[in-house]
């Protein structure tokens, strides 16, 4: 669980209400249903527009990583690379079928069959980098996702606000109308800027860093992979992939 996540969520509202609340304020007076129908509904919109079903799904399950970012086994990683090229010293590159035919990760099982395949180093790395190219891109656009909705909502906040002052001008003769108008106006702009500013932008951020360091764990598995293929020293392989978690 990441607790900075929801230590930046509680600390980021909570200073908007609390300063509301120190002002002399009340805390149900930014609580307005119109506003929040207008923002959101406006904002999750215009970004299913824009995205493509497959994009906009896979943002939905990133939404997790917030909170339950995934767990990257840098060290573990490095110690199967290791226990690889040991056996590739020993054995020769054919003793590691049986570790590729029972590998979990999808990625690393790919670099061990082209190993047994006796696949060139060279090979190896252009079929594996266009692999992790293509899971970094497509992560990286998910992220954008929150990243654009962080630019959407801020507008759609000022066309809540702009509708709010309209009913308030239509309304000019009956002043029991003109509070709920103007709150609507305002509340809208303060619904646009404060999700962009406190969660959508800061979202993306967060996705962004940790589809990076995703990438940064298969670039190591690909250096460790391309090592072996090369006959390297496990040693001088395990000093190598030690400078990724530095």
């Amino acid at each position: 669980m990441d607790i900075l996540s929801i230590l930046g969520l509680i600390i980021g509202f909570g200073a908007i209400l609390g300063g509301q609340y120190l002002e002399g304020g009340h805390v149900s007076s930014l609580i307005n249903g119109p506003a929040c129908l207008i923002v959101l509904g406006g904002t999750v919109g215009a970004v299913m527009l824009q995205s493509p079903l497959r994009v906009f799904m896979m943002s939905l399950k990133m939404v997790l990583w917030i909170i339950f970012p995934p767990k990257l086994k840098n060290e573990e990683a490095i110690e199967k690379i290791m226990e690889w090229s040991n056996i590739a010293r020993k054995e020769g590159l054919l003793g590691l079928e049986d570790i590729a035919e029972n590998e979990s990760d999808p990625f690393a099982q790919k670099g061990l069959q082209l190993l047994v395949d006796g696949s060139e180093p060279e090979v190896i790395r252009r079929v594996m980098e266009v692999e992790l190219d293509a899971k970094e891109h497509s992560g990286n656009e998910a992220a954008k996702v929150f990243e654009n909705m962080g630019g959407y909502s801020p507008t759609i906040g000022i066309i809540g606000a702009v509708m709010g002052l309209i009913h308030v001008m239509q309304n000019l003769a009956d002043p029991s109308k003109l509070g709920s108008g103007i709150a609507t106006a305002f509340v809208a702009t303060i619904y646009g800027v404060g999700l962009a500013n406190l969660l959508f932008l800061p979202m993306a951020g967060k996705l962004k860093a940790q589809v990076h360091a995703q990438a940064q764990l298969y670039e190591m598995i690909v250096e460790g992979v391309i090592s072996i293929a090369e006959g390297e020293n496990p040693r001088n392989i395990e000093t190598k992939l030690r400078g990724f978690t530095s």
